[in-house]
């Protein structure tokens, strides 16, 4: 008997992506689409009994990094288990396209870097099929995932394309050099990247400790790529910035923005050196935004955190003498020796070697460094610091280090808040996420492989402010999951889809909301050349769909690929019907 619908998801409970009211209801899907919500009478080729479940569209994750994973992996994780199925890369500037052959390895630097991939995994892993931009999207168009994907023209490599070692070397460009990169840019929009994206922050370095090329880039070069834009009708602009002078620095943004025309959304967060500064800029988007400028600021739900542990990037003890001499060794063998007592006795004497910057202070900040569970707690409280477990204790906060470092057979790990926590909690966290010019980004999904694991904000995002917290106000369950499917989708120009209505985007998520639970980091070796990355899974997403198809089911991969490259704005239901 032929079956009116390729599937059905049965009597599940919809919170469709508007923020309206949750309500029971079949969703019946067709060639990829959504075909009707309601009563369906008739039957699916395959049908999901969703009854007491949650349904969602498919999260739209709109910073991430997967530039490099999608020339080679098929599985955009750990995004895909976290109920995404549309994920933006090329985000702050960053990317492999346009390159010439000559600065493979420039770029490769910059990347290993800014966002922590190792060298050996995308030496081993990147094709170098391509040059320029429209050459990278022909490359990624002939490949197939468990999710879709958008990619941003990054500035870093277009800087270094066109003025080469001037370029690197963050030189001002000349009217010649702007004229160039926005041609470039006008192109690569035409061709289907999503925008542009630039960084602007001293965080953002190559892996010997040079600044990103973009870094002091002048407002007449990021107004001319921002003209090529508006020159082809479309595209999207990125900016990540320290924001030194905020009111200097957002007033350049605003005057691009006004120049261009074209959409822009910066990333905002609570640092610790400056922790009022984020409300500063909030208020200027809001007097931007009433103005009608297209203005939207990327926000975090959770702490920027940094992780620590003998299997990742740097420890506690990484610059002791008595550690170094064992840090080449397997981490079972590190293991038997750090708990031999006269080695541990020799390690909590030392002091680290460490002089300055980054590796002598923050492994060792244990006034805000916590212990990493089995069920993470991002909102952790100041009894929970190592400091202060260590006064409760009657020990040095290095032996309550040592001691969980060494759990689970050497796998513990430390938890160091680095934005979005200077006041020992998210309250600034939820009131950026409650602004109506704010959107939910910066989980850097497929990036900082060996230090930061924020590629599961979603799954955080539903199940802390909705659910789970308890040290203050929480979100309405519906305005959540509306921010991150059809706000974050719209961000971006993706109107086909983060909403559960007829003619979207069939990327649906089926989730057991009462049982969702964020799974601690762990530490897989999976990626080219054996490189090792951090991953994080949760349970309770009993599926996941893309263009219909169910991708996931109870967090395992089921084979189906149906994500494709986007290229460029996607138009909504109506538009396309009128055409």
């Amino acid at each position: 008997m032929e079956r009116a619908y390729d599937l059905v998801v049965r009597g599940g409970t919809l919170a469709d992506g508007t923020g309206a009211a949750t309500y029971e209801a079949d969703v019946a899907i067709r060639d990829g689409r959504i075909a009707a919500v309601g009563d369906i009478r008739g039957h699916g080729a395959e049908e999901i009994d969703a009854k007491g479940l949650l349904v969602t569209p498919g999260f739209v994750d709109i910073h991430t990094h997967y530039d490099g994973q999608a020339t080679w992996d098929t599985h955009m994780q750990p995004s895909s288990w976290h109920g995404v199925t549309s994920v933006v890369m090329g985000n702050c500037g960053v990317g492999f396209a346009p390159c010439r052959p000559e600065d493979h390895d420039r770029l490769i630097r910059l990347m290993e870097g800014v966002e922590d991939i190792p060298f050996p995994v995308l030496t081993k892993g990147l094709a170098w099929n391509w040059e320029s931009f429209p050459d990278y999207l022909d490359a990624l168009s002939r490949r197939a995932f468990d999710v879709d994907i958008a990619a941003q023209l990054p500035h870093a490599a277009l800087r270094v394309f066109v003025m080469g070692e001037r370029g690197a070397n963050r030189e001002p460009a000349t009217a010649a050099d702007i004229a160039a990169m926005a041609t470039l840019a006008q192109q690569a929009v035409a061709a289907g990247a999503l925008g542009f994206s630039t960084s602007r922050t001293l965080n953002h370095r190559t892996s010997d400790g040079q600044p990103t090329p973009t870094l002091t880039a002048g407002e007449d070069e990021l107004t001319g790529i921002a003209m090529g834009l508006a020159r082809a009708g479309k595209g999207v602009l990125q900016v990540v910035s320290d924001f030194a002078d905020p009111e200097a620095e957002f007033a350049m943004l605003r005057r691009i923005v006004e120049v261009s025309g074209r959409p822009l959304s910066f990333s905002l967060t609570q640092a610790p050196k400056a922790p009022q500064a984020w409300r500063l800029l909030l208020d200027a988007l809001t007097e931007a935004t009433e103005a009608g400028l297209p203005m939207k600021a990327q926000v975090c739900g959770r702490p920027v955190g940094i992780l620590f542990g003998f299997e990742l990037t740097l420890n506690p003890f990484s610059h002791h003498p008595t550690y170094r001499a064992m840090a080449h060794l397997p981490l079972p063998e590190r293991v038997a020796r750090l708990r031999d007592p006269m080695v541990r006795e020799a390690l909590l004497a030392e002091a680290t070697t460490a002089e300055q910057g980054f590796a002598a202070s923050t492994p060792r900040n244990w006034a805000n460094m916590y212990l990493m569970g089995e069920i993470p707690d991002y909102e952790p409280g100041p009894r929970q610091t190592i400091a202060a477990l260590a006064r409760a204790r009657g020990v040095t906060p290095e032996v309550v280090a040592l001691d969980h470092l060494l759990s689970d057979d050497g796998r513990g790990m430390l938890y160091l808040p680095f934005l979005n926590y200077a006041e020992g909690s998210l309250a600034p966290s939820y009131e950026m996420l409650g602004h109506p010019d704010a959107v939910p980004g910066l989980s850097d999904g497929g990036a900082h492989v060996g230090m930061i694991c924020d590629g599961s904000f979603p799954t955080s995002n539903l199940t802390h402010w909705t659910r789970d917290r308890t040290r203050g106000p929480r979100f309405e369950l519906e305005a959540m999951v509306r921010m991150q499917t059809r706000d974050t989708a719209r961000a971006v120009g993706l109107y086909d889809r983060g909403v559960i209505a007829p003619g979207y985007r069939a990327d649906l998520n089926i989730i057991d909301y009462a049982n969702l639970t964020l799974e601690a980091p762990k530490v897989a070796y999976d990626l080219p050349a054996g490189g090792r990355r951090l991953i994080q899974r949760a349970r309770g997403y009993v599926a996941t769909l893309v263009a219909g198809q169910v991708t996931q089911r109870d967090g395992e991969p089921t084979g189906a690929l149906p994500g494709r490259l986007l290229r460029g704005a996607q138009p909504g239901p109506m538009a396309m019907a009128a055409e």
